[in-house]
């Protein structure tokens, strides 16, 4: 997926090519990841699509839930929802930061007089 620190760096015009589809997996997984959450608090509490919404954006953003819970149900799908949230965000984040990374450390290799 990405180039080996023997070859040369990779150009501008590919390497915002590869930023956008890291971006668009970023974001496809957060879109799934609120779809479950929306699904989750809509069958497990019974709020309407727009609290659902509300309640798993909030969630997966790291700001809490914004209805009381009402059911065993509806409570352990949160507390499922929260955890499953940290993870998802942090993943989001590593799949966005790791080609600018990649490159950092491509560039820096390359500098240190090591291209052949």
């Amino acid at each position: 997926m990405y180039e080996h620190h023997s070859k040369p760096l990779l150009s501008r015009k590919l390497f915002v090519k590869r930023l956008v589809g890291h971006f668009t997996l970023a974001f496809s997984t957060l879109l799934l990841s609120l779809g479950i959450g929306i699904a989750g608090y809509h069958f497990t509490e019974g709020l309407s699509l727009i609290d659902s919404i509300l309640n798993a954006s909030m969630i997966l953003g790291g700001m809490g839930p914004v209805d009381l819970l009402k059911t065993p149900a509806g409570k352990l799908f949160a507390s499922a929802y929260s955890l499953f949230s940290g993870i998802i965000f942090l993943a989001a984040a590593g799949i966005i930061i790791a080609p600018i990374a990649h490159r950092l450390l491509h560039k820096m290799h390359l500098s240190n007089g090591e291209e052949k």
